[in-house]
């Protein structure tokens, strides 16, 4: 059989043999290669290019379609893997590599597809609206997968300057625990200090969560048995004014010989003196723990775009006992890092007992706002925030597993038990009456029945 004249040829695959002396035609053409290659990058190759080049490039797109599709997949059906793969360093540096992958596809298709339209055989008035859609497609490709390559590196530099290294841990009777200390290393003071105390408790299987809010005004805290510190301090850290649970912190540093693998692990003595005095005081082992700086948690508020706080009363601003040079008012507030820092840490008017319920109303708000969307549109800034923790123990694997439960603990009512008077005296603590307390606001509860 004889081959089809030229214009017959151009009829039957206008695409790849278009009558190039037809603008209408031309335009046409370029409008459906370019959607095209939006939709499916080379698929405009396949039509009207290099069909080689054109199944390479919609291969890899099939290829990135299929990982995705499985990737929502397993979030849908196995949370706890999907978002532990998520957290992986060896995932996250596969994934910054494939995206840098297909930002550069899809540059080179897009650019491609531009030669490939022929813009000098389309009409004159519709070459502008072609080339700016052609920008915009790389603009919405390349950059958008160049972008998320950028935030990707962001996230994995974070995770691995923040979070300790081991494997994922078992729950210890049905709880994981997280003390989270708020250190103050201020010019008047030797060394650093935590100010705010806070034991967290998850339910493994719920997810709901208790925090207990622990004084750092406590005197006579007991130390857990078989802990470094129970033989030096038999008696509980008991030396008077100088033994407040606070002052264990500065105390440990300059005692290193009892916690000898503490660097090793990842830890400091300092940080496990503190868990080993916690888990004495509540009568619940710690886990892992969190220190962060003031500083650093100032601009962790800033990347969370401020935190919403009801204010039960207003709180006068001052320095160290100084005159009010402002004030924080009464009612629901949007408050950024400053000002949620003078929220936890005011001293005017207020009492210690006082500071400790700002301090959990701050944590709960930012527990409550840290949120996938959040995370999501904030997270290079949340990233970079979070890299000024000055140290935590909670291994890099584990936060599959307890970014899960956070996601849980949102069907649940948040427990808060402050062991502060008058249901403790923090002079005279009655370790047995804190253990029943902390006992009752750490037990099981039942999972709320969803509305019809």
């Amino acid at each position: 059989m004889s081959a089809l004249p030229a214009p017959l040829a151009s009829h039957t695959s206008p695409l790849r043999h278009p009558d190039t002396r037809d603008p209408a035609v031309m335009r046409r053409r370029a409008w459906w290669l370019l959607g095209l290659n939006l939709l499916i990058p080379g698929s405009a190759q396949l039509l009207a290019g290099s069909r080689r080049w054109g199944r390479f490039a919609v291969g890899a797109t099939f290829v990135l379609w299929a990982v995705l599709a499985t990737a929502v997949l397993l979030l849908v059906l196995w949370r706890p893997a999907a978002l532990t793969l998520a957290t992986n360093p060896f995932v996250l540096w596969v994934a910054q590599l494939g995206l840098i992958f297909y930002a550069v596809l899809w540059l080179v298709t897009t650019l491609n597809t531009l030669v490939l339209v022929r813009l000098v055989r389309a009409p004159a008035n519709a070459r502008l609206p072609i080339a700016v859609f052609a920008v915009l497609s790389i603009v919405l490709s390349t950059g958008t997968a160049g972008y998320a390559a950028l935030l990707t590196g962001a996230g994995r530099d974070a995770l691995g300057s923040v979070f300790a290294a081991g494997g994922i841990d078992k729950p210890i009777d049905g709880r994981y625990t997280i003390l989270l200390l708020g250190g103050d290393a201020g010019d008047d003071r030797i060394g650093l200090r935590p100010d705010s105390m806070t034991l967290v408790s998850i339910d493994a299987g719920s997810g709901a969560v208790t925090m207990v809010g622990i004084p750092r005004n406590l005197y006579r805290a007991p130390f857990t048995e078989g802990s470094p510190l129970w033989e030096a301090w038999p008696n509980g850290f008991d030396c008077g004014d100088d033994c407040l649970l606070a002052y264990l912190y500065p105390w440990a540093e300059e005692h290193p010989e009892l916690y000898p693998d503490a660097e090793r692990e990842g830890s400091t003595p300092a940080i496990e003196a503190m868990k080993d005095a916690v888990g004495g005081v509540t009568g619940i082992e710690v886990q892992y723990a969190v220190l962060i700086d003031m500083a650093g948690f100032a601009r962790l508020v800033d990347a969370l775009g401020g935190v919403r706080v009801s204010v039960e009363e207003t709180v006068d601003i001052c320095v160290n006992g100084g005159p009010i040079v402002g004030e924080i008012p009464a009612g629901e507030q949007v408050l950024n890092g400053t000002l949620a820092l003078w929220y936890a840490r005011s001293r005017c008017n207020l009492t210690d007992f006082d500071r400790m319920r700002h301090q959990r109303d701050i944590q709960e708000a930012m527990l409550r706002q840290l949120d996938p969307a959040t995370v999501l549109t904030r997270f290079e800034a949340i990233a970079a925030a979070s890299s000024d923790l000055v140290r935590t123990t909670v291994p890099q694997a584990m936060l599959g597993v307890l970014s899960d439960l956070a996601v849980r603990s949102r069907d649940h009512e948040l427990v808060r038990l402050e062991l502060a008077p008058p249901a403790v005296d923090n002079q005279f603590p009655d370790i047995a009456l804190i253990h029943e307390l902390v006992a009752e606001a750490v037990a099981p509860r039942p999972t709320p029945t969803p509305s019809p």
